[in-house]
């Protein structure tokens, strides 16, 4: 058993090579060793009004919990839907995505990313976004 203390983890800035506008992301637990089977990675980001990541996928599922505020996400083809605290969204391996706060509200979510890694694409344009 390992306990990942919330308290010796400090958050970042997101990435200005992955995310738009003032994000914060902390690693909240990590697991991939030989002995977990399953690598697995637990994010808590938090985005600003209107601040999003880049257009990406993962090479397994993703799960977020929409935890404070409400989220904007957008699958590659489909309209933008926006998710509340307490809802869940499941993305499937290949599928390309975003998703970051509404224009009007902040957003937090956590991001369970099951032997997932990501790869970055190109960012999320302001039309794409108030689409």
């Amino acid at each position: 058993m390992k306990i990942f203390r919330a308290a010796q983890i400090p958050p970042e800035a997101g990435d200005p090579r992955t995310f738009t506008g003032a994000v914060t992301r902390t690693t909240l637990a990590s697991d991939t060793s030989e002995r977990a089977g399953t690598p697995v990675n637990v994010y808590r980001v938090a985005f600003e009004p209107g601040a999003r990541t880049y257009w990406h996928t993962h090479d397994g599922p993703q799960w977020l919990f929409v935890i404070e505020g409400r989220i904007r996400i957008q699958k590659l083809g489909e309209p933008a839907q926006e998710a509340d605290a307490g809802d869940a969204i499941v993305i499937q391996p290949g599928e390309k995505h975003w998703h970051g706060a509404t224009a009007g509200s902040r957003g937090a979510h956590l991001a369970v990313n099951v032997n997932a890694k990501t790869n970055w694409m190109e960012p999320v344009t302001d039309e794409q976004y108030r689409a």
